[in-house]
């Protein structure tokens, strides 16, 4: 009789400026496509005070319901945790940890735009996190 080991889902932790759109849809892709492969965090140097509703309709469009999302502040024990560490334009905030993943992920911010303007910013973004989830160990 064989035992199958099952492993620990990987952490992701993604974070921008005010947490109110770039890391917010990230999140939202990257709980969708990685399942219970990846436990997801998010989190902002400066956070918002409410989710950026253009990020919320062009996700909606994709099928991703991010409207309950709230912005947060960067917590140093959700970097601590985090495995991968995804950064999104929030320059020296984010604390470095030894033997962690770090990517910076340079994308424009979509505050203030025209949806016309933020559905190539969400597609470039499921295009990142879909390459991140197949980079992962399967569950």
């Amino acid at each position: 009789m064989s035992e199958t080991t099952v492993s620990e889902p990987t952490t992701i932790l993604f974070v921008c400026v005010h947490n109110a759109g770039r890391s917010q849809m990230a999140a939202g892709f990257a709980r969708d496509l990685g399942g219970d492969r990846v436990r997801v965090l998010s989190g902002g140097s400066e956070p918002g005070d409410k989710i950026n509703p253009m990020a919320v309709a062009a996700m909606a469009e994709d099928g991703i319901d991010i409207s309950a999302a709230v912005p947060s502040i960067l917590d140093v024990d959700d970097v601590r945790a985090a495995d991968v560490v995804i950064t999104m334009g929030c320059g020296d905030a984010c604390p470095v940890f030894p033997g962690k993943r770090y990517e910076d992920w340079e994308l424009t911010d979509p505050a203030g735009l025209p949806i016309e303007q933020v559905r190539p910013i969400r597609d470039e973004i499921r295009r990142r996190v879909a390459g991140l989830i197949s980079e992962l160990p399967p569950a």
